[in-house]
């Protein structure tokens, strides 16, 4: 498998979806990948990419941003609010917004710099009480929070609980997120991502599949 692999499966997955081609945005989910891995996918034309941890992309990204036009990268990891103004400055797009204090901490930051990456919030569908994410009944009302902080809420994130079927999942998310007027969908990685678009992924992040396993971590 491979970059190319995936970009022929997705593109398969958008047109039984009925969905028009290019409408489901691909971020290769970098994190711990050795640097020529991330060379040889950089070189193979993916431009966008997901990573976990601030630090870890501070130090991997400037280098092949300068010798890269276009990247985007985005933060699909959980954030803590002491480094939220670092993963400002570095992140087009965080898909981890789970709480009113990561919130507010974005919100200063957009203020003070005039700009702020394209949010998502991270919802936890399956209610499981060791992963991060707002609770789906609880969802409504932090939009209409965030929203009321002028943040760019661009839509939701999920990751399904392990050994559950990930398309309720996804159907889920679906509906909280169109109740809320909310066009984003982050959803979908290297096992189910083709199940995601079917239900209206509008990003698929998607690692192991592309790079290989990871070398660590």
């Amino acid at each position: 498998m491979g970059l190319e692999d995936i970009r022929a499966r997705l593109a398969n997955a958008e047109r039984e979806a009925g969905r028009a081609p290019g409408s489901v945005t691909l971020v290769a989910v970098s994190k711990v990948q050795p640097l020529a891995r991330v060379e040889a996918v950089l070189e193979q034309g993916q431009r966008i990419f997901g990573e976990n941890k601030v630090q870890e992309a501070a130090g991997k990204w400037p280098g092949f941003r300068d010798r890269f036009d276009g990247v985007e990268l985005h933060l699909i990891g959980p954030l803590q609010s002491n480094k939220s103004r670092q993963a400002v400055e570095l992140f087009d797009a965080i898909h981890s917004l789970d709480r009113p204090k990561l919130a507010r901490r974005l919100a200063d930051h957009a203020q003070e710099g005039g700009a702020c990456p394209d949010l998502f919030i991270q919802v936890n569908t399956g209610e499981e009480p060791q992963k991060a994410g707002v609770l789906p009944a609880e969802t409504d009302a932090f939009v209409a929070e965030c929203r009321g902080m002028d943040l760019p809420v661009r839509g939701l994130m999920c990751i399904p609980p392990v050994g559950e079927t990930p398309s309720l999942h996804f159907a889920l998310l679906a509906k909280i997120a169109a109740r809320n007027g909310l066009a984003g969908l982050s959803m979908g990685m290297s096992d189910d991502f083709e199940q995601a678009v079917a239900l209206g992924a509008t990003h698929v992040r998607v690692g192991s599949a592309i790079f290989g396993t990871r070398s660590n971590g």
